[in-house]
């Protein structure tokens, strides 16, 4: 059985620290609980760690924790998707992945 994979986006406000803090929140929560995660920050510096095409494909749910609009959320049709803020994947990661994943 292939391993769960997850795939998101963070972004706050300002596009700076709390952005990357949610993107690695987030995936160290995915790893632990076993699944794959791979998350796309949209920040100051622009849109990094972009996820492709092959990514959001193999994705079986999109986490999106941003507290402003994210660019390209078009990309995620039929998928399902988990939103929330940037604090809440800082804070809690283990529980955002827990919730992402009852989507599926």
């Amino acid at each position: 059985m292939n391993k769960m994979k997850i795939i998101g986006i963070t972004a706050c406000t300002a596009g700076i620290a709390h952005t990357y803090m949610a993107q690695s929140a987030l995936q160290d929560a995915a790893r632990k609980a076993g699944y794959d995660c791979k998350i796309e920050t949209q920040g100051a510096m622009g849109a990094e760690n972009e996820l492709s095409a092959a990514d959001i494909a193999d994705a079986d749910v999109v986490i999106i924790g941003a507290d402003i609009g994210i660019e390209g959320r078009d990309r995620f049709e039929g998928k399902p998707i988990y939103e929330t803020s940037v604090s809440s994947c800082v804070t809690d990661p283990k529980k955002i992945v827990s919730e992402a994943i009852k989507l599926i």
